[in-house]
């Protein structure tokens, strides 16, 4: 079942999304915080087909033309608590458009779903991340220090980083 905003189409993802998702997964930029490097064109396509057969993934679309420019991760945990992620293009951030995805899908999961909680991780770096959860009225519940590493350091230890860990709930 599609949704829709102001400006927004959300969407399950489709095998035409392929390129637009590869302009933003393969930006250094864009996925610096995430658990993966930038994407090459295989990759990209082959999460795109995890994307295609999950339930827990959402193309963010453009509804003036249907350009798909990012992602929204909403998934159920255990005890009706939901997980949440997103990932944006970089040429479409700082335009409301994640606060405008994740508002109606939060939303939808409290009202339509049976989400007692939804909480979202971000590194403490991540400040324009925070911010949005914040603005979206999530509180943070932690502040995990060296709990998870993505990438190794050049002696090959782990490259320990931290987290915050935020919440709301129904």
């Amino acid at each position: 079942m599609d949704m829709q905003t102001d400006r927004l189409l959300l969407r399950r993802f489709e095998t035409g999304d392929k390129a637009d998702l590869y302009a933003y997964l393969s930006d250094s930029e864009v996925v610096r915080f995430e658990p993966y490097p930038p994407m090459s064109v295989e990759q990209c396509e082959e999460f795109l087909e995890q994307m295609i057969h999950s339930n827990d993934f959402w193309a963010v679309c453009l509804q003036e033309n249907g350009k798909q420019i990012g992602q929204v991760y909403l998934s159920e945990k255990e005890q009706n608590n939901w997980e949440l992620g997103y990932v944006f293009n970089g040429e479409y951030q700082h335009k409301g458009y994640a606060f405008e995805a994740v508002k109606t899908l939060v939303s939808d999961v409290f009202t339509n779903g049976n989400a007692h909680r939804v909480f979202a991780h971000c590194n403490p770096d991540n400040v324009p991340s925070w911010r949005l959860l914040e603005k979206l009225n999530f509180r943070r519940e932690g502040h995990l220090r060296q709990n998870i590493f993505f990438k190794t350091n050049d002696d090959g230890s782990p490259a320990w980083q931290d987290t915050f860990e935020y919440g709301v709930l129904r």
